[in-house]
């Protein structure tokens, strides 16, 4: 099996009460993910948005988590099936607001040692190691993880400048595997 790192986010409610809810539907998915496994699941993180939504207009704050996986799933059919779930949730592709606002965002981090460059794939993700947003909950539950291509995850984490971002504590608690 293949240890897989995978990012969510959500800023929109959807078909679910509140992002956090998004969150866990996506997490409950990826654990009944066929071939896979999951592992691990960082806190939730509120991070803010990254600049307007493409339309001009501020965006309310991000629910953020990075999950670890075990799989036999080829980097391609993972990311099809990252998609399915995002589709399931209610996701809409913009293109002229790539930045927008979304029911649910997940994102392939990491796939093994293997590094990607295809059409539809880039792994590891291209610019990962410049967000607080994929490295804090990353390192939360890998601390020691390594970037294809560019190392320690910790080191980039390190170099990047303060960011507004917080764990959340939810009474109902997180997913758990």
């Amino acid at each position: 099996m293949t240890t897989a790192f995978v990012a969510l986010g959500s800023n929109l409610a959807g078909a679910w009460e509140t992002p956090q809810a998004q969150i866990n539907a996506a997490l409950a998915a990826l654990d009944n993910l066929a071939f896979s496994r999951l592992r691990r699941v960082s806190s939730f993180y509120s991070t803010p948005a990254w600049g307007d939504d493409g339309a001009g207009i501020e965006q309310p704050r991000y629910v953020n988590a990075v999950a670890e996986m075990q799989t036999d799933l080829a980097a391609d059919a993972l990311l099809c099936a990252l998609q399915a779930i995002e589709n399931a949730q209610g996701r809409e592709r913009d293109l002229k607001r790539p930045n927008g606002p979304r029911t649910l965002d997940l994102d392939l981090l990491i796939y093994g040692r293997i590094r990607l460059n295809t059409i539809e794939l880039t792994c590891p993700h291209p610019r990962m190691h410049e967000r607080t947003f994929v490295l804090q909950p990353l390192l939360e539950i890998a601390p020691d993880v390594q970037i294809p291509g560019l190392g320690k995850a910790e080191t980039y984490f390190a170099a990047l400048p303060p960011s507004d971002i917080f764990k959340l504590d939810f009474p109902h608690g997180i997913y758990q595997p």
